[in-house]
């Protein structure tokens, strides 16, 4: 399932989402003009690497991505999502929310991988936590989704509630059964995820105050 939009207005302009998905496309496009042995340079030092752990990758990591999906995916995920709770947190607080959710996500992953030598990196923990805060706030909110049903693809309106759930239930199955695999490079950081989606739920209501979760304007 890939939400396309989420039937909510905004009432003001997500300049901080806006500006995170620039950076990371900055950040990018940096990393791929270098010669490969100067991006795997650039990536090992900028990572997030367990048994070589450095505090400056908690934030650094979440600016790299592994390639043109990985980015774009992590974006348009950050702009569904992430441009509403910035018009409910306000632009400040929203950053620091976001930023706090990925250091949140690479601790977790950290623990949960304590020697790997396997890089992490992307913005999917931040933008995971992101949409816990969604979920808290805006519940029922409908997201119009793509689904693909065998060969067939489709359109369809779910609550905010059950697509976020279903998402979270998928990440935290993937990420205890890699523990139980013979190796843990399958790419994907699901304890990441799961630690930003978390961090994204217990955190919210400290940066959007007491609003209304049923507040939302529909079409």
């Amino acid at each position: 399932m890939i939400p396309l939009r989420a039937l909510l207005l905004r009432n003001s302009t997500p300049a901080i989402t806006l500006a995170i998905i620039a950076v990371n496309v900055l950040c990018f496009l940096f990393e791929i003009s270098q010669p490969m042995y100067l991006r795997n340079r650039f990536i090992e030092h900028y990572a997030l690497i367990p048994d070589h752990f450095q505090l400056t990758s908690l934030l650094t990591s979440m600016f790299l991505h592994g390639g043109w999906l990985h980015l774009i995916g992590n974006m348009w995920f950050l702009w569904v999502f992430g441009s509403h709770i910035e018009d409910v947190m306000g632009s400040a607080k929203f950053l620091i929310f976001y930023l706090i959710s990925g250091v949140a996500s690479a601790l977790v992953q950290t623990f949960t991988n304590l020697g790997s030598p396997i890089p992490t990196i992307g913005a999917s923990g931040a933008i995971a936590g992101v949409m816990g805060a969604f979920l808290i706030l805006y519940p029922r909110v409908r997201i119009v989704t793509l689904v693909f049903i065998i060969v067939f693809i489709t359109t369809i309106e779910l609550p905010a509630a059950i697509m976020l759930i279903y998402w979270f239930a998928l990440q935290v199955l993937s990420g205890l059964g890699s523990l139980s695999s013979v190796s843990q490079a399958q790419g994907i950081a699901w304890f990441a995820h799961v630690g930003g989606f978390l961090a994204g739920i217990l955190l919210v209501r400290a940066f959007a105050g007491n609003r209304s979760r049923y507040r939302y304007r529909s079409y």
